[in-house]
């Protein structure tokens, strides 16, 4: 298959909606010149950028009762972007990645699609060193923990990147990784609590996953 098929959907928040254009579904694929192989996605892999999931409306709801003011944020693995929209949208001072070759041109699409300023944007792993991005006082994202070699890599790089007294909220759908990811983060000095997410509909299904903060300790 070489083109995707798309949709576009507008997730309602306190203050503002949110319009995305997004996958039209997780069995899109587009990779004709191998940019997103030669990156290690496969075919399976590549359509999770450009979907919402469940984990990223908690993180976003999170972020929209969260007092953000002031503060310098990084969304990592943002896929398509959710959070980093609408802390835009507030005007707040966001940076997003992720390792998707894709992201950053959806990214910008939805951003133009908000009537948004620019949102930096740096395609990136976890692996890179020397990003550049600097460091922030809120690091946030959602649903991350793949496999078990994301434990080390992902604490890592919230660490370069964490300013003094920095919080981290990663929201984890409970993919098995999460107390180990926990334990990472503790060893690099970070304090970790975890909390479930708040049922704001009654009607529908709690969120099984768990919330996971963590306070820096230089």
């Amino acid at each position: 298959m070489s083109t995707y098929r798309i949709k576009y959907q507008t997730i309602e928040f306190t203050h503002q909606d949110i319009h995305i254009k997004t996958l039209r579904d997780r069995q899109q694929y587009a990779d004709p010149d191998g940019v997103a192989a030669a990156f290690g996605i496969s075919s399976a892999q590549w359509p999770l950028f450009g979907v919402v999931w469940e984990s990223s409306q908690v993180l976003a709801r999170i972020l929209d009762d969260k007092d953000t003011r002031g503060l310098r944020i990084l969304e990592v693995g943002c896929g398509i972007g959710l959070s980093s929209l609408l802390l835009n949208a507030r005007h707040e001072d966001i940076t997003a990645t992720d390792h998707h070759p894709m992201a950053g041109e959806f990214l910008l699409s939805n951003t133009a699609l908000n009537d948004g300023e620019v949102i930096p944007f740096l395609r990136t792993g976890w692996d890179n060193q020397h990003t550049g991005l600097g460091r922030f006082n809120l690091i946030v994202g959602s649903d991350l923990l793949y496999e078990t070699e994301h434990i080390h890599l992902l604490s890592q790089f919230i660490k370069q990147h964490a300013k003094p007294n920095c919080e981290v909220i990663i929201v984890d759908p409970g993919r098995g990784l999460h107390s180990k990811f926990s334990k990472a983060m503790t060893t690099l000095g970070f304090a970790h609590s975890q909390t479930n997410a708040p049922n704001e509909d009654p009607a529908s299904e709690p969120f099984k996953g768990k919330i996971l903060r963590y306070l820096s300790g230089e």
